[in-house]
């Protein structure tokens, strides 16, 4: 379904944003081993409830999050993307941004890339956008 881990990453956050449950569940992988920490919240283990935990967050409506400062670690079967996310909560007038450090890991199957683990976690308010201590380093 997804050839690319960037097409299934840029779904997971497009069914985010439009609260659809159904697209989540085709990002994530059918599979009882799944994980999913939202940030403040328990450890959900399973297909049916990962699905259950967002299918709750989400019917308050859509999440306006922007994926930003990726930094990738990718092999034949599997990647783990550890981005920060920048959330809009509020009115579009009164918009407030908080940030959440995020990790995703994907396997590659039979049905393509698919999400296996998602652990959000609340990121520090002083941390700052520009902290240039998360931006790998250069060997030369």
């Amino acid at each position: 379904m997804f050839a690319t881990v960037d097409e299934a990453e840029r779904a997971f956050y497009d069914a985010l944003e439009r609260a659809d449950v159904n697209r989540l569940a085709q990002v994530w992988a059918d599979d009882e081993e799944i994980v999913c920490v939202h940030p403040g919240g328990l450890r959900v283990v399973g297909h049916h409830a990962v699905l259950e935990s967002w299918h709750t967050i989400l019917s308050g409506g859509g999440l306006h999050i922007r994926p930003t400062r990726l930094v990738s670690l990718h092999s034949m079967m599997s990647a783990v993307h550890s981005l920060i996310e920048m959330i809009s909560v509020g009115t579009p007038g009164e918009a407030e941004v908080a940030h959440c450090y995020a990790t995703n890991v994907y396997h590659k199957g039979p049905t393509g890339w698919r999400l296996v683990m998602h652990h959000a976690s609340a990121a520090p308010v002083d941390a700052g956008m520009l902290d240039l201590n998360d931006v790998p380093g250069l060997l030369h």
